[in-house]
């Protein structure tokens, strides 16, 4: 083959019209990520963009909205038990999961219903 594929360049979750707010108080303000602008032509869309480190999240406006339940992203975390902790303090639920050998890994729910895993190899 003459390509390679490099790197997951983004994740794109759907949140109903109207959620921007919502989608900014959990994954900026709960999980720390940093809000990024849209490009312009993009914004009309509605949604909200997100980065932490070189992971960034895109959170797009769908009709009919129907959360991803099964299907999700996966984020690699450092100091998963101190995410935890942080979780607690923001009330926010998560369900810990022991069945992927080698990892500690929890998986949250955005306000929308969207699954998301957070997983720390030892």
């Amino acid at each position: 083959m003459t390509f390679t594929f490099k790197q997951i360049d983004h994740v794109q979750l759907a949140a109903p019209r109207g959620s921007e707010d919502e989608a900014r108080q959990f994954f900026g303000e709960a999980l720390g990520f940093e809000e990024i602008e849209k490009p312009e032509a993009l914004k009309k869309n509605g949604g909200v963009w997100f980065q932490c480190g070189d992971i960034q999240i895109h959170i797009g406006v769908e009709e009919p909205f129907n959360p991803a339940k099964k299907a999700h992203p996966a984020l690699e975390i450092k100091g998963l038990n101190e995410f935890i902790n942080h979780l607690d303090q923001q009330q926010i639920s998560y369900q810990q999961d022991d069945k992927l050998p080698g990892a500690n890994r929890i998986y949250v729910h955005d306000p929308f219903g969207n699954r998301i895993e957070i997983l720390e190899w030892v």
